[in-house]
């Protein structure tokens, strides 16, 4: 196989391990209907399958679409490094790191010690005033919609944030299910921020508002030396579209209600 899978913090990753990928080997993708309640994938008669050696079952249809849809629409290899959804869903389903709920919330909150919005430069001032205006109002909507304190500092260290703000983030994150929480923590990875996950995932602020805030600093540096256009372009379409499936996962997998196709492909 021209991919290899291994777990990493939890989630399933593919890399790359000869210049090729692998050929596309199915015409057909469809869905249909399993046990519990489940959908699973068909690849023409074959039902797709983990990298655990699973059988893949969706618990709802807006997330079983939303994975035959990535199949669907690889073209000649399968660029499995793409597939965010289907990977995601592999994740909840294998589990690779044996990790409970209370352990995913752990390695989720983690980042909150280190939020990216809560890390403050001293100088130069153009850029401190940046971080003010851009990341304060966010800061100000999760402290007050959550009544918890965060704060900022310029500090290595950063903010020490209190206890009981731990503790609400806590129960929170354990209203989630496991499935869900997947997909939270996996935004919180790829924006290295809870504020900004939770902004996001409470619809505050979109994918793009999310990305851009996380890049903060360093699209301030690229505006002022410049960058490798086309790298930057890259970096910042991945980001988007990682953020985005891990937002839309968190969402499909809270969703109880099916999702017509129609509407997927509209």
């Amino acid at each position: 196989d021209a991919m290899r899978c291994i777990a990493v913090r939890g989630v399933w990753k593919y890399n790359r391990i000869s210049p090729n990928e692998r050929k596309k080997f199915y015409e057909d993708v469809s869905i249909s209907h399993g046990e519990g309640g489940m959908f699973e994938i068909n690849l023409d008669q074959r039902k797709l399958k983990t990298p655990g050696g699973k059988l893949f079952t969706a618990p709802n249809e807006a997330l079983a679409v939303a994975v035959a849809n990535e199949w669907d629409t690889q073209k000649d290899t399968l660029k499995f490094y793409s597939m965010h959804m289907t990977t995601l869903c592999n994740t909840a389903l294998d589990n690779p790191t044996f990790r409970s709920k209370d352990q995913i919330i752990t390695a989720a909150l983690k980042y909150l010690e280190t939020d990216t919005i809560c890390y403050r430069v001293e100088e130069p001032p153009s850029l401190v005033e940046l971080q003010n205006n851009e990341w304060d109002p966010v800061l100000k909507w999760i402290e007050e919609g959550y009544n918890v304190v965060i704060g900022s500092s310029t500090n290595i260290l950063g903010p020490e944030i209190p206890q009981a703000t731990m503790n609400t983030f806590r129960q929170h994150l354990g209203s989630y299910n496991f499935w869900s929480l997947t997909g939270l923590e996996y935004v919180i990875t790829q924006l290295k921020s809870v504020v900004l996950a939770f902004a996001l995932i409470d619809k505050h602020i979109t994918v793009e508002q999310a990305v851009l805030l996380s890049r903060l600093e360093e699209e301030f540096q690229i505006g002022h030396w410049g960058n490798v256009e086309w790298a930057h372009d890259v970096d910042l379409y991945e980001l988007r579209a990682r953020t985005a499936a891990g937002a839309l996962f968190v969402h499909f997998s809270s969703e109880s209600s099916t999702v017509k196709r129609k509407l997927m492909q509209d």
